[in-house]
């Protein structure tokens, strides 16, 4: 009764993230909008493949990486998202690898946005594109959306709503003074001896992916088995158009060569179809997409570690919280991450982190699979509407996509990351050592891996097999059951 009182003073003091912001922070993590994908049209040699991509890959790899998310972020609704999931298909040593992969390639996707901040601001104010004043600005912009990451994530849920709404409205204005000069002819060029397949993959790829971070901050979402499905199918739907939009109507209207298209041409695209209002627009709009990315990604990284620590894979100081609620030390270690990372070319950044998250997704889906076999009985609120065999299926399209993404990387990409793998696993021996020890502070639950709560789940009582029996649930539905069960729970508790 005590630890009900006391959560429910927390919730107060710290407010749950709920379905708009949930939303937003997936969009955020995955997308940010359309800028950045104007380089796929140069790749493509045309924008017929970008077009035909942005429409072909969210079948092969969004939709399922999102189901598949929905699955298990709803299992298990604790911070550590695709850690615990690891941990509990194959044990603490591959789930503290996940964690150490996908924390590592989020904090280099991390340091593109403040060099994207400025890449679009140098185009009206040419002093950014000078090292003087470059690095300040650099530093300045770290620090200034650090500090909103540690005021609270109900904060950074409500401001990258308030962003993904100012950044997306040009596109749509965009999109309907174009349609008078719209030739659909234009949208099926493509010249197959100028595509990049390298760089039209990866663009693809990238642009796509990371539908799994949000999972890190699952126990910080109101009514996770609820919400996070809704939010993972309206990001879906909200990314796929704010890519596929801009890009109708801006290669449809326009007479521009495929290699003019690269990073910030889209700010051309507006001032050619609205003049230069709208180009502003667009530059102002992109400096801000590249804020809500950023705070999305910090506080999936930050919460990720918050997360191991509560599980005793990090020394427990990556679990303490500020007076808002946020995990500071995980939040200024990650920021530190950013800082130190920022040097790296734009095309070096992507195939690194695209290596590494491809490592760890592959892990994932054999998780996901995994868990299907060996707990079947798994407390499932939602479930994806497949049996074990067509569960596989589902995640062969990805992971051959995967494998593809991985095959292309260059010689650089391997060295640097396959030093990232080799570093994780000699980390795991030394932490495990560092405990032994004693020589820093763990939270006490015995072993590098999950908790009793987590282990229990795989057991179900009655009340958790009533919920488990909603797995015919479709994405967006509601059950009667889910609710019935919580009456019983509520009733439960009242007798106790």
């Amino acid at each position: 009764m005590v630890n009900d009182i006391k959560n429910t003073a927390n919730d107060k003091k710290n407010p749950k993230l709920t379905l708009l912001p949930l939303i937003a922070l997936i969009f955020y993590d995955v997308s940010g909008g359309p800028f950045g994908i104007e380089d796929s049209v140069k790749a493509g040699g045309g924008p017929l493949l970008p077009l035909l991509g942005f429409l072909i890959f969210p079948l092969l790899w969004s939709i399922p990486e999102a189901l598949i998310t929905a699955e298990l972020a709803t299992s298990f609704p604790q911070n550590g998202g695709y850690v615990i999931w690891i941990s509990s298909a194959f044990g603490p040593f591959w789930g503290f690898q996940e964690g150490f992969w996908k924390w590592f390639s989020g904090v280099m996707d991390n340091a593109l946005y403040p060099v994207l901040f400025l890449d679009y601001l140098k185009h009206s104010l040419p002093i950014f594109s000078h090292l003087i004043a470059r690095i300040p600005a650099l530093l300045g912009i770290t620090v200034s959306l650090t500090y909103l990451n540690y005021r609270g994530l109900h904060i950074v849920g409500f401001s990258t709503v308030l962003l993904a709404s100012f950044s997306l409205f040009p596109f749509f204005v965009m999109g309907i003074l174009s349609i008078p000069r719209i030739r659909p002819r234009k949208w099926f060029v493509v010249d197959f001896k100028k595509v990049e397949w390298r760089g039209f993959f990866n663009n693809m790829f990238w642009n796509l992916n990371y539908w799994d971070k949000a999972s890190t901050v699952a126990g910080e979402v109101e009514d996770p088995s609820r919400t996070f499905p809704k939010a993972l199918l309206g990001a879906v739907v909200l990314v796929v158009l704010s890519y596929i939009i801009p890009l109708l109507a801006g290669t449809g209207a326009l007479n521009s060569n495929p290699s003019e298209w690269s990073d910030g041409y889209f700010a051309e695209a507006g001032m050619l179809i609205g003049g230069l209002w709208l180009k502003w627009w667009i530059q102002a709009a992109a400096a801000m997409s590249n804020m809500g990315l950023f705070e999305a990604e910090m506080s999936s990284d930050a919460f990720q570690l918050l997360g191991m620590s509560e599980i005793g894979m990090l020394p427990s100081i990556f679990a303490s919280r500020s007076k808002y609620g946020t995990p500071t030390i995980s939040i200024l270690c990650s920021a530190t991450g950013v800082i130190f990372l920022s040097w790296m070319t734009f095309q070096e950044i992507l195939e690194f982190l695209n290596f590494l998250y491809s490592v760890g997704m592959l892990l994932e889906f054999a998780a996901f699979i995994n868990l299907r076999i060996k707990k079947p009985d798994l407390h499932r609120p939602y479930k994806v509407p497949l049996q074990t065999v067509g569960a596989t299926l589902l995640c062969l399209p990805p992971s051959l996509l995967l494998l593809f993404v991985m095959y292309l990387a260059s010689l650089k990409t391997f060295i640097v990351s396959g030093s990232v793998i080799i570093l994780g696993l000699f980390l795991y021996p030394a932490v495990v050592y560092a405990k032994e020890k004693k020589w820093c502070h763990f939270n006490s639950r015995e072993q590098l891996g999950l908790s009793n709560d987590l282990e229990d789940r795989s057991s179900p009582t009655e009340l958790d097999q009533v919920i488990a029996d909603d797995a015919s649930l479709s994405l967006l539905g509601h059950s009667k059951t889910v609710q019935d069960s919580k009456t019983l729970s509520q009733e439960t508790s009242t007798v106790d």
